[in-house]
């Protein structure tokens, strides 16, 4: 098959709809749901002024309740009803391969980021929002090998960024080595090449260490990437030698990176534990790039003006994301996105 016609899309490729998998009082959100729903409520927003949207809930009813008073345009939102064990879309959603002029929607077994969390209903999602004829596509069952959506970053040329703490932990897929899964990716995603990162990671990240959360491809050959530069921190070491692996790195062709630094959020604590903040998890949407605040003024906006380097023809609107960072996520965390002809 030609790869010149098949390809990972990066996130700016032209989209037709976000899924978000909504909050409810069965998840670990009960004791601070409406905290939380609000700040959905914000990314929906933000999303329906461009594309379409997604929800994915156990009963739509009050999802829908909810996007009406805030006044989205409804009749860019599709609703699918279907149990749930959490809200994370980016790791239990259809991940889509375009090929030629048709989207292949790719269902990898999600376990919980490695077996921490229970995932037999969020499983399920894949399947069932590709099977339910929201989504406009081929389901490609894909269930023998673990991957999360946010484990993996692709520049839509080719070339994929991941981390070995993630894809190489022991409770995803052990019985392959960095061989066998740096050759299961570039067949099954159709790459040219995969850049490994060694080398960060942020306290209280429940996933091993996804890409989402370090480092991620912006336009024009650009990586936007987390730096720390408190030596004080207990950051510093491993996002310096991460930051030294970036400055490594060649594209397909044979170049060198573009890196713009994102500031690493002064520490937030939750029962004296830190939480992984990170400006790198951000989404991009037709036309705009949704980033997470975190009620830090100064380094809120050197992000969004980090962002506005990286995307400079984008709309850059910060979220405040304090209340998914209680769980340990943050924006890009909660969504997935779909080309274009998908979610229709």
């Amino acid at each position: 098959m030609d790869k010149m016609t098949t390809f990972l899309p990066a996130e700016w490729y032209e989209q037709s709809g976000v899924q978000l998998t909504w909050p409810h009082a069965g998840t670990d959100w009960k004791r601070m749901l409406t905290e939380v729903q609000e700040c959905f409520l914000k990314i929906a927003q933000h999303i329906a002024e461009r594309e379409n949207l997604l929800i994915v809930a156990p009963r739509i009813e009050e999802p829908r309740k909810q996007l009406e008073a805030a006044g989205l345009d409804m009749d860019r939102v599709r609703f699918m009803e279907c149990p749930t064990n959490d809200t994370w879309a980016r790791d239990h959603g259809a991940i889509s391969l375009i090929e030629r002029d048709e989207t292949h929607l790719l269902d990898f077994m999600f376990n919980g980021w490695g077996l921490k969390f229970p995932a037999d209903l969020d499983n399920l999602i894949a399947r069932k929002t590709c099977l339910s004829g929201l989504l406009h596509g081929k389901y490609v069952n894909k269930r023998g090998f673990i991957l999360e959506g946010g484990s993996i970053e692709s520049d839509g040329k080719g070339t994929l960024l991941t981390t070995e703490d993630c894809l190489l932990s022991p409770n995803r897929n052990a019985e392959m080595d960095k061989e066998d899964i740096e050759k299961y990716l570039i067949s099954t995603l159709h790459l040219k090449k995969v850049l490994w990162l060694h080398h960060g990671y942020l306290e209280g990240d429940d996933t091993d260490g996804h890409i989402d959360t370090l480092a991620r491809f912006c336009l024009n050959d650009t990586i936007a990437y987390v730096q720390c530069n408190d030596k004080q921190d207990e950051h510093y070491e491993e996002l310096y030698l991460m930051e030294q692996e970036l400055k490594a790195f060649k594209t397909a062709e044979g170049g060198t990176y573009r890196l713009l630094p994102l500031p690493l959020p002064s520490p937030i604590y939750m029962e004296g534990l830190r939480l992984p903040a990170t400006y790198a998890n951000f989404l991009v949407i037709n036309g705009a790039v949704l980033y997470p605040t975190y009620h830090q003024p100064d380094n809120d906006e050197k992000a969004r003006c980090i962002l506005q380097e990286a995307f400079p023809h984008y709309d850059i609107y910060g979220i405040d994301c304090r209340a998914l960072i209680k769980q340990h996520g943050s924006l890009h965390c909660v969504t997935m996105q779909f080309p274009k002809g998908v979610l229709l």
